[in-house]
């Protein structure tokens, strides 16, 4: 009798187990930066006003509070400033390289507008999330404090962040939640150098197949979970107005981005004796045909 209670106990943990492991979210690791205008110093902003700072630090506290991984951009600053890597023709464009080597998902630009009156002050905060990986927006959010009697902006801020954080981390995650479910949305742009030889209906590879039924047969094939829509064809351009790439590489579940996407369509072009020009912006890949 001992024995059958102890098994039911068992297979009653076990499938507690199995529900748990079912119901676990995976969440995005998140880095908040300040918003910064074209040819503003990302440094300087920081060190010249508490007040954003405090900001921050207020966003990520609501970031961590609710068990989502962060990184602290200040400290990553201090370190990136200081490595011998970024030289100073580089410093420019420290905050793209700054996102770019965060090791972060997903990045929250965070803009801060205070207000100042004689029936009370107030302070406004613009949230914008962005999938670091695409450049992709995921959520944007406006919370404002209300008017209050204080000259404490770090209070003002708290509770203007408090009045947006929760929509706006439920849309980041349920965002994220579809990233990982479905793959990144990219879109694809096959074209023609004006002196290549080829055209969309040349015949090419071992079967004497058409080169846009080839790169078809090709995406369905790579596109995640078979996912992607072309948009239209014809003999000088083949345009791919979505495909899902995955979260993560399914060989070394090492992070997947666009570059690689392009990469693995490179090594396809080698394969039909094709080559090719890369140039990726933003979600959008561009493939020119030699």
């Amino acid at each position: 009798m001992r024995k059958s209670i102890l098994f039911v106990l068992f297979c009653c943990m076990s499938v507690a187990c199995m529900w748990a492991q079912d119901v676990v979210t995976v969440q995005p690791k998140i880095m908040v930066i300040p918003y910064t205008k074209k040819g503003e110093d990302i440094r300087s902003i920081l060190e010249q006003d508490v007040n954003k700072r405090i900001t921050l630090a207020k966003i990520k506290e609501a970031f961590d509070s609710r068990g989502f991984t962060t990184v602290d951009f200040t400290a990553r600053l201090k370190a990136v400033s200081q490595s011998t890597v970024f030289k100073e023709k580089n410093q420019s464009d420290l905050k793209a390289q700054l996102i770019e080597l965060s090791g972060a998902d997903i990045y929250v630009e965070a803009e801060m507008d205070i207000l100042l009156s004689n029936t009370g002050n107030s302070v406004k905060v613009i949230v914008s999330a962005y999938d670091i990986s695409t450049g992709a927006s995921l959520a944007n959010k406006v919370g404002e404090s209300g008017k209050f009697y204080t000259d404490d902006i770090g209070k003002l801020a708290s509770k203007a962040i408090e009045s947006c954080a929760e929509e706006f981390l439920n849309t980041i995650q349920m965002k994220f939640n579809d990233i990982v479910e479905n793959g990144r949305s990219v879109m694809i742009n096959f074209g023609f150098d004006q002196n290549s030889a080829y055209s969309m209906s040349s015949e090419v590879g071992n079967q004497g197949l058409q080169l846009s039924d080839e790169i078809e047969l090709w995406m369905e094939e790579h596109a995640y979970k078979n996912n992607y829509h072309i948009q239209g064809t014809i003999d000088t351009q083949m345009i791919f107005d979505e495909v899902r790439i995955p979260l993560k590489d399914p060989k070394n579940k090492s992070n997947y981005n666009p570059n690689k996407f392009g990469l693995e369509i490179l090594k396809f072009m080698w394969s039909l004796g094709l080559q090719i020009q890369r140039d990726i912006k933003g979600t959008t890949i561009y493939i020119t045909i030699m």
